[in-house]
């Protein structure tokens, strides 16, 4: 079986869907026959069948780092030379109608995965009118698809509440040999020069307007010391309170796992997740969690692993930060690996794969004799 995932929210610092990609074709480059190949954006043009092939796009300002290429045909004709069995597009932009229009042509399945609410940040950003306009957008796309993942109960009953219909539940996973308690080596105090007693938490990910990163420096502001945040991520520079340290995104999973490992806890102030993997990654690594009762995050963090804060609300997330220092971390963190020891990718995708099985996946065996390649720029 030959899938292909192609998607525009691929790039060299992007977060979470780059990551579930990542780990979806090392997954299934150890298990044969099954094949898997990206179809993403890039700097320049590559055919790579079972590997990453790219498609020369332009950047588009203000994100990070994602190209958009300006030839849907292109994209088309590189979905169909791939000859895949089974397409999921992780976007709801032109690649989902390339997508569409190949799988239709081959008789193959097609899956959307729902990654981000992409309504809800066109009403946050353009307005209700827009937001509304959007979601029907995603119900008359998504009648095309055999199915709709979701990657939280949350997402499923959003879109069913759209009128979506064919959602299936898919948890994402996290790598738990590298986001690992054992990962906990570095002398991160030490490292940013601040006292052995500093009560050191970390948020990471993208700068962007939705993971609200100025509601948690505005509780660092009202905790004051000995508490600080260290921001690991992407975004414009600037200057933070005396007790907030900005550093640049870890395109490596074990440093970046090294970092969240060694601090006490991590913090989440986003209200928008559609899942939360660096959340899980958290827990991975054994460390409890201090987020926003919002989107997904309550499916993922209890009392158990760490606390949760009201959203959009400083004050909240300061007099939870400083509740967790009465709990003992030793045990909200054994917690928290236990918990993600449940979450592996390799669960995550075998429970994929039942699901592109129920659409009656055609095999390898079955696959039409391989057309010439077209030649590519």
């Amino acid at each position: 079986m030959h899938v292909v995932d192609t998607t525009v929210f691929f790039s060299p610092t992007s977060g979470g869907v780059k990551r579930y990609l990542t780990a979806k074709h090392a997954w299934y480059a150890k298990r044969l026959p099954l094949s898997h190949t990206l179809l993403v954006p890039g700097e320049r043009e590559q055919f790579v069948p079972g590997g990453i092939s790219t498609l020369r796009g332009i950047k588009v300002p203000g994100t990070f780092n994602y190209r958009l290429p300006l030839d849907p045909q292109r994209w088309s004709a590189m979905l169909a030379a791939l000859e895949p069995d089974l397409i999921e597009v992780g976007d709801a932009f032109h690649p989902a109608w390339c997508a569409a229009q190949v799988a239709q042509r081959r008789g193959i399945p097609l899956v959307a995965f729902f990654h981000s609410n992409l309504p809800q940040l066109v009403a946050q950003r353009c307005g209700t009118t827009l937001g509304r306009g959007f979601a029907r957008y995603v119900r008359w796309l998504y009648a095309r698809y055999d199915a709709v993942l979701a990657p939280s109960r949350y997402m499923r009953d959003y879109l069913q509440g759209l009128g979506v219909a064919r959602v299936a539940c898919q948890p994402l996973g996290v790598d738990v040999e590298t986001f690992n308690p054992a990962q906990r080596t570095l002398n991160v105090r030490r490292e940013l020069g601040l006292p052995e007693r500093t009560r050191l938490l970390v948020y990471a990910g993208r700068f962007s307007g939705e993971k609200n990163l100025p509601v948690l420096c505005e509780a660092f502001a009202r905790l004051g010391a000995p508490y600080h945040l260290l921001l690991i991520g992407g975004g414009e520079s600037k200057a933070y309170a005396p007790n907030v340290t900005a550093m640049p995104y870890r395109r490596d999973s074990g440093e970046l796992a090294r970092w969240i490992a060694s601090c006490d806890a991590l913090v989440h102030a986003g209200t928008r997740e559609t899942f939360g993997l660096v959340i899980v990654e958290a827990l991975a690594c054994g460390r409890p969690v201090v987020a926003t009762r919002a989107g997904a995050i309550p499916e993922l963090v209890d009392e158990r692993v760490g606390l949760l804060a009201e959203p959009d609300s400083a004050a909240s997330f300061a007099d939870t930060i400083a509740a967790l220092y009465d709990r003992d971390l030793a045990a909200l963190g054994s917690a928290a690996r236990e918990r993600a020891l449940r979450l592996s990718w390799t669960q995550a995708f075998q429970t994929q794969l039942a699901t592109y099985a129920s659409l009656g996946v055609r095999g390898r065996e079955s696959r039409p004799a391989q057309r010439p390649i077209p030649e590519f720029r």
